[in-house]
């Protein structure tokens, strides 16, 4: 989009003595105060000339700049609020929290939600693994894990709070009087912003190379690439807390600004000798030449520090090299403890993809760098380092360190396939990019082990730099993982519904209501659409309601199944509707069913807290179901539960149902549920609505949820876990019956037992005495039974006839009783030197093993040549020689030996 430059022509730089420049490297227009300027201050344009200053040194820590930041804005009208997770809970097309803004979409930039305050001020952590290949090789531009300070204004319609020049006069405040940075070397940037399906100018604000701040001022939607102004305008302004920390203590690089000590600490522990100070300012001066999309520019790089500093380009590139996997390994230890820390569970979907793909990279940077220390140990020392600064570090401590061992000992196994995975790859042929990312997606092999492993079969390939970041693309964005329910009404009647207001629920006034009059509003074939109903439809994994529908007349129709469209609930009926719009009806809902439901609806909310309070904070509803006869929940956790948890989940589950809590259904501004509650509000997904429904258990749970429910705990009657597998990695399904569905499934494990006593002559009482008894008696039996095939197989090795034919050794099996001993003999006699083939003729089939010496391909083809069905590869082959006797086989294979076998 061609910006008219009067969108940056503000009154506050006109009034500041500012004039409008542009960057003779790169042509971009700028603000500045100093008529001397002639750069942007940014990098390329310039080197990181921060570095050599005297300005601003106020040696803040991380902590300290963000205590600066929020203040400030504090001070100036902001109102601070906390920050979100690092997974973004309540967005259902992004996985990670990437910028502050995506605290408020979509609800609160799309104008459906007002925002928790207005304006306000947030410091919020953000992971972007976009970059993650040059984190380290740019000496600190480059972070997966950084904090973003934001302060945001929301101007509606009717409410304006600031717009451009309050937001650059804030800035220019900021930096000049808390950061004591002189005015003249402020520079702001003209630039444009697009994200998330909105676009506006934008400001980035620079001091010697270093980019401090971006203020973007959200005032377009694009809607078929085509720029419309928003009705709500918004401030998104985007300050870089590390990068504060960095200007005003000027290390050698960002990251010993931002680890301090920690980062002396790694290179001790990853065993690497430190790297000269002096090298790591130098290449952090010149860090801004570096074009990560283009590796030559790092070479260039290299030269211009060994020149700076007089030494062979061989050294500096062996020693910042070194350095950056120690920084790399650094950084990615702290986003995997805030994914960790923040619920995330590695796995091969989702945000648990992303997070595995983090893990997996330190390990392999341990690994280049020589080091033998666990990943646990080093995650340790950030949970140590940022527990002030991020509580859930320590909070979570021991579920952080588990999965951190669990998936490195994971790992270690996935080595054990590089040779078997390179050997599949070379036999393709032509192995592309596509084919490197399909292998780490299918395996999780890092592709440079896998190049060695070609090389070694002299196979060349060449790894994409940036590799991690191409797959880390590929997985941010994809649709949060869960279940997605499959349409159950044809696009006519979905366009039939539409017509009509939303239906009047009367299951959300009255759960228990099982009857209703109701007016038809429209009828469609066989579906039926009412003024109001207190029919349930399906929605949030539970099933719709069924019931019946009659008419004054007698009439009577069964709905076999209810369903929704947006507000507009549809009954689906057993035939087709002879029905006037107008006519009053009866409805009645089949309850015991409907009861049966609303138990097990109540009973997935209580042993969801319970698991989470059991297992840990990680663990999420990944998706569930609820139906008369039972239900299940699918819960991420990293490893199987053992016996002793799921005893101790069912005891948890059925005190609280003891404990007669009540359930109570709340309306409520989504935003202030949010910040009362926080986002695990959206176990069960995100409701696209300014108002939601949330269901609270007293001191147990509180979720959003549309379903019925019981109005306290104890009508639950009990309940059972009946099953527990892992159904996906990281993700574990429940299932459960509750209520009268206990005595169902107490009464099936009864039949069972009877049966079972039945079988072995006693009685259900002495069932297990008796059991005991019979397993020690087959035990005995084996036993006998293994002494007496020792025998056998003796007895028939004794009987094996022998004889040369073209220079082999051929055994021929006699026929034999017991055939379970026939691959064991097969493999006895072909182990007994080389050039050995054994032959067993049994009665439906023909099995042929060799020495590893010999290949048996050919003499299959022969044999199916004469008629035999089957085959084999290597130095097995089983074949089926029907309509032939013993004797005909033998010559059979004695000619396919002598014509095959060379």
């Amino acid at each position: 989009m061609k910006v008219d430059e009067n969108e940056y022509r503000l009154k506050f730089f006109l009034e500041n003595h500012y004039v409008r420049k542009q960057c003779i490297s790169c042509k971009t227009p700028f603000w500045t105060t100093d008529e001397n300027r002639d750069n942007c201050a940014d990098i390329p344009c310039t080197d990181y000339t921060f570095l050599d200053s005297n300005i601003g040194k106020l040696n803040l820590s991380v902590s300290e700049a963000r205590k600066k930041f929020l203040e400030f804005f504090h001070k100036h009208g902001h109102t601070i609020i906390p920050p979100k997770p690092v997974l973004a809970r309540w967005r259902d097309d992004l996985y990670l929290t990437i910028a502050s803004i995506v605290d408020f979409q979509p609800h609160v930039t799309s104008g459906m939600v007002q925002p928790p305050a207005n304006p306000l001020v947030v410091s919020q952590p953000c992971i972007r693994l976009e970059d993650v290949d040059n984190v380290g090789i740019t000496f600190g531009r480059h972070l997966t894990a950084f904090e973003m300070g934001g302060h945001h204004a929301f101007n509606y319609p009717d409410k304006f709070v600031y717009w451009k020049d309050e937001t650059v006069r804030l800035a220019k405040e900021f930096f000049t009087e808390e950061l004591k940075i002189p005015e003249e070397l402020l520079t702001f940037k003209e630039s444009w912003w697009e994200g998330g399906g909105n676009a506006g100018p934008s400001f980035e604000v620079t001091v010697g190379g270093l980019e401090l701040a971006t203020l973007v001022f959200m005032q377009y939607q694009i809607v078929n690439g085509e720029y419309v102004p928003l009705k709500l305008k918004i401030v998104d302004t985007g300050y870089g807390i590390e990068r504060i920390a960095w200007f005003t203590q000027k290390t050698p690089t960002a990251f010993h600004a931002i680890y301090g000590n920690l980062v002396y600490t790694f290179f001790k522990k990853l065993d690497q000798p430190y790297v000269d100070e002096e090298m790591l300012k130098t290449a952090a001066r010149f860090a801004g030449r570096i074009d990560p999309d283009n590796p030559l520019t790092i070479t260039h790089h290299r030269e211009m520090v060994a020149k700076a500093l007089g030494l062979k380009k061989e050294e500096v590139e062996k020693e910042l090299t070194r350095a950056a996997r120690v920084f790399q390994v650094l950084d990615h230890t702290k986003t995997i403890t805030l994914m960790l820390a923040d619920g995330l569970v590695p796995s091969n979907s989702g945000e648990g993809y992303l997070g595995r793909l983090l893990i997996r990279r330190a390990l392999r940077v341990m690994k280049i760098l020589g080091s033998d220390i666990r990943l646990k140990d080093l995650v340790l020392e950030q949970i140590e380092f940022w527990k002030e600064d991020f509580p859930q570090f320590l909070k979570n401590k021991d579920y952080i360190l588990d999965v951190v061992e669990y998936e490195q000992e994971k790992y270690e196994e996935t080595l054990q396939k590089v040779p078997s995975v390179a050997s599949a790859l070379a036999k393709k042929g032509n192995i592309t990019i596509e084919d490197l990312i399909k292998t780490y997606d299918t395996n999780g092999i890092p592709p440079d082990l896998i190049a060695e492993e070609l090389k070694k079969k002299g196979i060349d390939i060449s790894v994409p730099f940036n590799f991690y970041a191409l797959v880390a693309r590929r997985h941010q964005s994809a649709p949060i993982k869960g279940e997605k329910e499959k349409a159950k009404l044809t696009p006519d009647v979905v366009e039939f519904a539409k017509k009509f207001e939303p239906t009047d629920k009367l299951y959300y006034k009255d759960q228990y209501m099982r009857s209703f009059n109701g007016k038809v509003l429209g009828v469609y074939k066989n579906f039926l659409i009412l003024d109001k109903t207190t029919f349930y439809p399906e929605g949030g994994g539970q099933l719709g309601d069924s019931g019946i529908i009659k008419t004054k007349s007698g009439e009577e129709y069964h709905v076999i199944d209810t369903q929704k469209v947006s507000d507009v609930v549809v009954h689906v009926l057993d035939k087709e509707a002879k029905l006037n719009v107008g006519e009053e009806v009866y409805g009645e809902i089949d309850w015991q069913r409907r009861y049966r439901l609303m138990r097990h609806h109540t009973a997935t909310h209580v042993i969801l807290a319970a698991a989470k309070k059991l297992l840990g904070e990680h663990v999420w509803q990944a998706g569930a179901e609820k139906t008369p006869e039972k239900a299940r929940l699918d819960i991420t956790h990293y490893k199987m539960l053992t016996p002793e948890e799921i005893k101790k989940l069912e005891d948890m589950t059925n005190y609280v149902i003891n404990d007669r809590r009540p359930v109570t259904a709340i309306e409520m501004d989504r935003m202030k549920a949010e910040m009362t509650f926080g986002v695990s509000i959206y176990e069960g997904g995100v409701v696209n609505k300014p108002t939601i429904r949330l269901l609270e258990i007293k001191d147990w749970d509180v979720e959003s949820c549309g379903g019925t429910h019981v109005s306290n705990t104890s009508e639950i009657g009990a309940i059972k876990i009946i099953n527990v597998e892992k159904i996906q990695d990281g993700v574990i399904r429940l299932e459960y019956v509750a209520g009268d569905m206990v005595s169902n499934y107490a009464r099936g494990i009864e039949d069972k037992i009877n049966k079972i006593s039945e079988d072995l002559e006693t009685s259900p009482e002495q069932v297990e005495i008796r059991l005991k008894r019979t397993l020690e008696e087959m035990k005995e039996i084996k036993e006998t039974l293994s002494m007496y095939r020792n025998w056998y197989s003796s007895y028939v090795e004794s009987k094996v006839i022998e004889e040369k034919v073209n220079g082999i050794n051929l055994k021929i099996l006699p026929e034999i009783i017991d055939e379970d001993i026939v691959k064991d003999l097969l493999r006895k006699l072909t182990s007994q030197g080389s050039k050995i083939i054994a032959v067993f003729i049994g009665k439906k089939t023909v099995d042929i093993a060799s020495s590893k010496d010999l290949k048996l391909d050919e003499l299959a083809s022969f044999l199916r040549n004469k008629g035999g069905k089957g085959g084999g590869k290597g130095t097995y082959v089983s074949m089926m020689l029907e309509g032939k006797s013993r004797e005909e086989i033998i010559n059979d294979i004695k000619e396919g030996i002598e014509r095959s076998i060379h």
